[in-house]
C-alpha cells in the first residue's frame, strides 16, 4: 500500500503535456457569489525530460481558475521564458538542473530562466517569479507572456520568488541571492513603490553562498536567513552538487532596518536549521517574532558527498524565531510550535509584516507513512490549532491561498482556495473553505478534467 501511494504521489509531480481552456467548469456545492477573480498559480511544467534535472528547475507553467457569479473556468499556459522559447524550436532540452547547459545546446544560448515559482500582482502587473532571474511579466486572462520586467532599468540580477508587498504603504520588498554571479555570497536588496517604481537597490555580502529560498519583513526591520544548504562553485565544477546541506557552517539571520543601509546589519546566530518559507513576522516591544517553517535537516538536497539527509529530520515544523533587538544577545531563540508536519504557511495578506492572529499551512496526514500533504491546519497567532481538515487517503493538496470576504471584513473573515489532487481518478479540484471553518471541509468544489501537477505558490487577483 505504502509502494503504490508512493507511486501515485510521483505520478503528481510528473508534467502535463498540454495547453487547455476549459470556459465551464462542473461545480460541487456552490461557490460565493462574492468570489469574483482569478487564483493565479505556478509550478514545474519541464517541457521536455533532461538529464539529471533537479525538480525546481521545470519550465513554469500557469494555473488560472477564474470565478465569477458562481462560475468558474481554467486556463494554463507555459511561461515563454527565451529557455522555452529555444528548446520549443529545437525541439528537446538545451539545459539541465539549475541553468547547466547540456553539452549540444547552441554556444550563444545563455538565459536559463523558468519563472517557475511565484506569481503576483502588483502596482498593476502580474508577474511570474522565479529566485535566479528578473520577474517575467505575463497579460492577466490571457496568460501570454510579455517578457522581463526590470522596472525602467533600476533592477537587475536575482528576484526573489518571495517579495513582500507592506498591506499599509503599498511598498513591495525584495531581496535576490547569487546577487554577484552563480554560486556568490552577494545578496541584493530592494523596493518598488506602489506606483511601481524602483526606490532602492543595493548588494552587500552575506557570511556564505547559501540558497535563500525566503525572507522576513516587519513594519520597520527586514530579515536575511543564511540557512546552510550551501552553493559551491567549486563543487559544481567537479560535478558533485553545487547546493549542498553543510550544517557545520550554522544559521545565520541578517537584522537590518528598512530605513537603514545594509552596512547596519545586525548578524543572529542559532543552531543550523532550514527554512523554505515565512508565515509572518511582526515587531513586539524590542523584539521580532517570526513564524517559520522549519526543518531540522534539509529535504531535497544532499550532503557535498551526495549522502542524503534524514528523512525523519527532513520535515517542516510550525516554529517561532525570536530576535532579541536590544543588544543583550546575537543568538535569536528557536521554539517548535506543533509537531505537525507541514509547508507552504499563509495569513491573511493584509496583516502582512503586522501581528496576526490567523494562519493556514498545509500538513501532512499523521496517520500515514509518508510525508505527502493531505490536509490543512488553521492555526492562532500563537500556532494553536484552531481546525484541521484532512482528505480522502492518497489525494494530496497544494498550497493554501486566504481571500478576504471584503476589504474592510475582520482579519480572517474570508476563504481559502487550495488545489487537491485526486489519486484515484488522476485529476484536480479547486477546493473552496469557509477560512475560520476548514473542518466543515470543502463549501464548494471545482472540477478539473485533468490534473495540475503539485507547484509552489499562487495568489488570488480580485476583479477590478
Amino acid at each position: 500500500m505504502q509502494h503504490d501511494a508512493m507511486a501515485e504521489r510521483r505520478n503528481n509531480i510528473a508534467p502535463i503535456p498540454f495547453e487547455a481552456d476549459a470556459p465551464f467548469l462542473k461545480i460541487v456545492g456552490e461557490l460565493p457569489r462574492e468570489l469574483n477573480g482569478t487564483l493565479y498559480r505556478n509550478g514545474p511544467n519541464p517541457q521536455f525530460d533532461s538529464p539529471g534535472a533537479h525538480w525546481f528547475v521545470g519550465d513554469g507553467m500557469l494555473h488560472a481558475f477564474h470565478l465569477e457569479n458562481g462560475r468558474a473556468s481554467y486556463r494554463n499556459r507555459w511561461v515563454r521564458t527565451p529557455k522555452w522559447l529555444a528548446e520549443h524550436d529545437a525541439g528537446r532540452a538545451l539545459f539541465g538542473g539549475f541553468g547547466r547547459k547540456l553539452p549540444n545546446a547552441p554556444a550563444n544560448l545563455t538565459d536559463g530562466g523558468v519563472a517557475n515559482t511565484n506569481i503576483i500582482f502588483h502596482a498593476g502587473k502580474l508577474l511570474a517569479l522565479e529566485e535566479a532571474h528578473l520577474p517575467t511579466e505575463i497579460e492577466p486572462g490571457t496568460l501570454a507572456t510579455r517578457g522581463y520586467h526590470n522596472y525602467q532599468g533600476r533592477v537587475a540580477g536575482s528576484f526573489t520568488a518571495h517579495p513582500k508587498i507592506d498591506p499599509v504603504t503599498g511598498e513591495l520588498v525584495f531581496f535576490g541571492y547569487n546577487a554577484a554571479g552563480p554560486l556568490t555570497p552577494a545578496l541584493s536588496y530592494g523596493s518598488i513603490d506602489a506606483t511601481g517604481k524602483a526606490t532602492r537597490f543595493e548588494r552587500f555580502e552575506a557570511p556564505y553562498a547559501s540558497m535563500v529560498h525566503d525572507f522576513i519583513v516587519t513594519a520597520n526591520h527586514v530579515l536575511f536567513p543564511i540557512l546552510p544548504i550551501t552553493g559551491s562553485m567549486e563543487r559544481a565544477m567537479s560535478g558533485k552538487p553545487p547546493y549542498a546541506w553543510e550544517p557545520a557552517k550554522g544559521a545565520y539571520v541578517g537584522v537590518m532596518k528598512r530605513s537603514g543601509t545594509a552596512k547596519d546589519i545586525v548578524w543572529f546566530r542559532a543552531e543550523a536549521c532550514y527554512v523554505f518559507h515565512v508565515m509572518n513576522a511582526w515587531e513586539d516591544e524590542g523584539r521580532i517574532v517570526a513564524d517559520v517553517m522549519q526543518f531540522e535537516e534539509a529535504p531535497l538536497f544532499p550532503h557535498p558527498d551526495g549522502r542524503p539527509t534524514d528523512p525523519d529530520k527532513s520535515r517542516a515544523r510550525h516554529c517561532r524565531w525570536t530576535f532579541d533587538l536590544t543588544g543583550n544577545t546575537d543568538r535569536f531563540q528557536q521554539t517548535y510550535l506543533d509537531d505537525l508536519t507541514g509547508e507552504f504557511p499563509r495569513i491573511d495578506d493584509r496583516r502582512a509584516g503586522l501581528k496576526s492572529r490567523h494562519g493556514w499551512y498545509a500538513c501532512a496526514n499523521p496517520k500515514l507513512p509518508m510525508f505527502a500533504l493531505a490536509g490543512i491546519v488553521h492555526v492562532d497567532g500563537n500556532g494553536r490549532r484552531l481546525g484541521q481538515y484532512l482528505l480522502p487517503a492518497g489525494d494530496t493538496i497544494s498550497e493554501p491561498v486566504f481571500v478576504e470576504r471584503s476589504k474592510d471584513a475582520a482579519e480572517g473573515d474570508g476563504w481559502l482556495l487550495a488545489v487537491v489532487w485526486r489519486a484515484r481518478e488522476n485529476r484536480s479540484d479547486l477546493a473552496v473553505f469557509n477560512a475560520t471553518d476548514i473542518e466543515a471541509g470543502p463549501a464548494a468544489l471545482v472540477q478539473l478534467g485533468h490534473r495540475v501537477p503539485d507547484g509552489f505558490h499562487g495568489n488570488w487577483v480580485g476583479a477590478a
